[in-house]
């Protein structure tokens, strides 16, 4: 038996991915910028904390709907209903108080419940982009107009997101949209299909508890080291990415820097709440304002640390169709308040 074989025989467990990369990072801070090694590890901690209550509310969940049997209940509750609940799953996210990357826990809940993943996605586009204190934060920095305007934009990209992915699903398209390892790895059509009784106290079975209590550690295993990962590399951009580059490339007016916008949005926004003074610093500058929606929207939805953390949960074709909708929604979003605002 040679080496590798032997290798092979023995079944040992895949690096992880996720840790690997948090080590990477932290020991090249050590290394190239030991200055900035504790400022990070601080700022991931406290953003890692701020979202915890939210991740382990939804990692709870998702473990009790699976104990009880309940899973198969939510599920059913949504069949027949998508077109609905797209708008209703829209409006609720564009009204929400969650990041970009605080979502992705109550995504996964979701998902692993077997709720469909239109209604879903739609959620998840317009979350992060509009809430009651984002309202008033971008109306006192940019306007009540273009605070308005990103609040329709929030709902009409979940709208967008939500019923293209409907229409890929009827088409038999995206039928398992959770990677392996997460939740139940698919859109449910097991729990909805399951007939099983529900037994809300779990804790009198045996069996019952240790699914729960496997399903709780896996859940936040996972979902927690992506986002800690996300967070480390926020603190970076925050350290890192000068406003000056942003400002060079969205700078002036013009539809041309919409598109030019809605890229750079997406690895140079910082979080909801710091862009928006880069943003009216720029605008002030001669950012075209249909620029500077598309920059918002494009970056709110994703962001560098957001994408990651819908890459380590979504199935490729999924994070594609999140990413398209996302872009797709800020260029439509940029040239009609360009419209609007000449």
């Amino acid at each position: 038996m040679s080496f590798v074989e032997a290798i092979r025989a023995r079944r040992l467990p895949r690096p992880d991915g996720a840790v690997l990369a948090i080590v990477f990072v932290l020991a090249a801070l050590a290394v190239m910028a030991p200055a900035q090694l504790a400022p990070s590890i601080a700022f991931a901690l406290s953003a890692f904390v701020d979202v915890l209550p939210f991740l382990l509310l939804s990692v709870l969940l998702a473990a009790y709907a699976k104990a009880t049997g309940a899973d198969a209940l939510i599920a059913r509750a949504f069949i027949g209903r998508e077109v609905r609940m797209v708008a209703v799953a829209s409006l609720f996210g564009a009204l929400s108080p969650f990041c970009s990357c605080g979502v992705i826990p109550i995504i996964a809940a979701l998902l692993s419940m077997g709720v469909p993943l239109a209604p879903v996605m739609a959620f998840w586009l317009a979350s992060p982009l509009m809430d009651p204190s984002m309202f008033a934060l971008t109306t006192g920095t940019l306007g009540l107009d273009f605070a308005i305007a990103k609040t329709i934009t929030a709902f009409s990209v979940g709208i967008l997101g939500g019923y293209a992915t409907y229409m890929l699903t009827r088409a038999g398209y995206l039928a398992e949209p959770l990677r392996e390892g997460v939740g139940n790895g698919g859109c449910g059509a097991s729990s909805v299909r399951s007939r099983k009784d529900i037994v809300w106290k779990f804790w009198t079975d045996g069996e019952r508890v240790s699914k729960f209590a496997n399903t709780s550690a896996a859940t936040l295993f996972f979902l927690g080291k992506w986002l800690f990962l996300a967070y480390l590399l926020e603190s970076l951009m925050l350290a890192y990415v000068p406003a000056e580059l942003v400002q060079r490339f969205v700078g002036d007016g013009g539809f041309g820097t919409i598109f030019t916008a809605s890229l750079v949005g997406v690895p140079a926004y910082l979080n909801g709440y710091a862009a928006l003074p880069l943003v009216g610093g720029l605008m002030e500058q001669g950012m075209a304002p249909g620029a500077a929606m598309a920059f918002l929207i494009a970056g709110g939805v994703t962001s560098i640390p957001a994408a990651i953390a819908v890459w380590a949960l979504a199935k490729k074709q999924v994070f594609a169709l999140y990413i398209a909708c996302s872009l797709t929604g800020a260029l439509l979003a940029g040239f009609a308040f360009q419209l609007w605002a000449a």
